[in-house]
């Protein structure tokens, strides 16, 4: 009868599958942030994080934003420096996870904060919905292609055994 078992040299990586995507959501989601915070907060001064007060308490809450945003770029940095370390890096799902992170948040933004929260849109102008639709456009562009890598590297995973197969 065969028996599933993973092949000696990819023992450390096995378990390490799901921390690739979780390390990659992490820092995609915080460097998305980043950027949505320095460019259209700071650089183009189209908004801030709360829009629904004095300019005091926008600038405030787009400080506790950038916090957030370098505190889980870092986290996920962190987590990718542990699983070079652990020698279980997997490129394709942290670059997946990346993506996957990163459109995530940006979609987040784009409808629960833009459209239901209301605590900002993305620039005042007459007619936003062009903004929006690139916005979220370009977030369900990055969850699909992080959607790709996953799946990719998953049948890459059972094309390359893996997982072998051994006779008990």
């Amino acid at each position: 009868m065969a028996k599933q078992t993973i092949k000696p040299e990819l023992q450390i990586r096995y378990p390490y599958l799901d921390r690739n995507v979780g390390a990659g959501c992490l820092f995609g989601l915080g460097l998305v942030a980043f950027i949505d915070e320095a460019v259209f907060h700071q650089l183009l001064h189209w908004h801030h994080f709360y829009d629904k007060s004095t300019t005091g308490i926008g600038l405030v809450s787009d400080g506790l934003f950038h916090a957030f945003s370098w505190f889980a770029t870092i986290g996920g940095l962190f987590m990718f420096a542990d699983l070079l370390r652990r020698k279980a890096l997997q490129l394709h799902r942290w670059w997946g996870g990346s993506l996957l992170g990163s459109g995530t948040f940006q979609l987040y933004d784009g409808t629960i904060q833009h459209k239901i929260m209301r605590i900002h849109q993305i620039r005042y102008v007459e007619n936003v919905i062009v903004y929006d639709l690139i916005w979220n456009f370009t977030a369900i562009t990055m969850i699909l292609a992080g959607s790709m890598f996953l799946i990719r590297s998953k049948k890459d995973q059972g094309k390359h055994g893996r997982i072998s197969s051994n006779e008990s």
